[in-house]
């Protein structure tokens, strides 16, 4: 075909994660390289159950066309469950997103234009990376350690000309793990209000706390108006059912709203009145705490198991939530040649030079605990301990 294909095409290629997988045809591979929550702990039959309620007293609402906004009474929902992360809004600052990555492809269709600057963490999510380059951005990485983004970085980063903003993961961060602790999200709601920048808040993973304290969102303490907030049901009921939110200025909203018109009109009906019954019925919070029991249960053994057969080279993380943990071994270490080395061996990971935009990262790959059994998780880490000291 001699076809001209748009200028935005030509710095992209496929996420890193969805080319993994097709190395992964074989079932003797055991895939520590997922971000799936485990397809066991959805709740089928309660889905069924909603599902067959719905078309009965619904059938014709939820099977229509819907308002862009998104369906009402999950809008409504959503209001009612915000004061759980510390927002108290109102519907006209809810948006429903066909998950939480359109809401971050709105925002960018909103604010990015071809070489605008967004900060980001470094490393971040590299979906996330991948839908800021559809819409041309720059990046410009902004320092972070174990206890996520530095604020005097972000304070620095915004010297160098004004970005147009800062998306952020500030629990149990992906790829990390890492959490942002309170008094950062207090200062970057400062900084973001006193700097007038916006901070996309991306927070899908805040539920799946296995060990502290809950920490209140960067939003919970935005008086300005600086912070969208996005939120997913995907980790925490199903990522079929593609319902996610934004939560924002009115402003903001109208702008993304716009926006999603042009893109798939309205998330399913169906969807977000799943969503919404499953919420309004009380389901979701005892539905985490079994993902909660479920997934810990996973990670201590992948902890426990990288204790007693990685290298003491090996540096991880240890969050107390989400699905990943983050290694990095010494700078000699190439993990995209690494990861050859672990496939022959039917064990698969995802190298992290991926997740970080400036082209570092190369000797760090990221674990998932979540799709794995633990009988699978202990037999990938010894095999994989083996392939490291075998390159240390």
């Amino acid at each position: 075909m001699n076809l001209k294909y748009a200028d935005r095409l030509q710095n992209l290629s496929g996420n890193a994660i969805r080319e993994i997988f097709k190395l992964l045809a074989s079932p003797e591979i055991i895939s520590l390289a997922g971000g799936n929550p485990a397809p066991e702990t959805f709740p089928c039959a309660e889905v069924a159950r909603i599902t067959t309620k719905l078309m009965e007293e619904q059938g014709s609402s939820v099977l229509q066309y819907g308002a862009t906004e998104g369906w009402m009474p999950l809008r409504q929902e959503i209001v009612r469950w915000l004061p759980g992360v510390g927002i108290h809004t109102d519907v006209d600052h809810v948006l429903t997103t066909t998950g939480s990555q359109q809401g971050l492809d709105l925002v960018c269709k909103a604010m990015v234009n071809p070489g605008d600057i967004v900060l980001v963490e470094n490393p971040t999510f590299l979906g996330a990376l991948h839908t800021m380059k559809t819409y041309q951005a720059q990046f410009r990485p902004v320092e972070t350690d174990e206890d996520g983004l530095i604020p005097q970085a972000l304070e620095q980063a915004l010297k160098d000309g004004k970005p147009k903003f800062l998306y952020i993961i500030p629990t149990f961060q992906n790829p990390s793990g890492r959490t942002l602790t309170l008094e950062r999200r207090k200062a970057i709601a400062r900084i973001a209000a006193e700097h007038e920048l916006l901070v996309v808040e991306d927070d899908p993973y805040r539920d799946l706390r296995y060990a502290g304290e809950a920490l209140p969102s960067i939003a919970s303490f935005d008086e300005a108006g600086y912070v969208l907030y996005l939120a997913s049901f995907s980790k925490l009921i199903s990522p079929g059912l593609r319902v996610g939110a934004a939560i924002g200025a009115p402003e903001l909203m109208q702008k993304m709203t716009i926006g999603k018109q042009g893109a798939d009109v309205h998330t399913s009906n169906l969807s977000q009145a799943i969503v919404a019954e499953f919420l309004k019925e009380g389901l979701l919070v005892p539905h985490i705490a079994e993902l909660c029991n479920d997934y810990r249960v996973k990670m201590e053994a992948m902890l426990s198991a990288i204790s007693e057969n990685f290298p003491a080279q090996v540096k991880v993380t240890h969050p107390e939530g989400g699905l990943f943990v983050w290694a990095t071994l010494p700078p000699y270490i190439d993990t995209t040649a690494l990861l050859k080395k672990a496939t022959e061996h039917n064990v698969a990971f995802v190298p992290g030079a991926g997740f970080h935009c400036d082209g570092t990262g190369t000797n760090t790959f990221r674990l998932n605990f979540s799709m794995p059994s633990v009988a699978n998780i202990k037999k990938a880490i010894a095999i994989l301990g083996e392939v490291i000291s075998d390159v240390l």
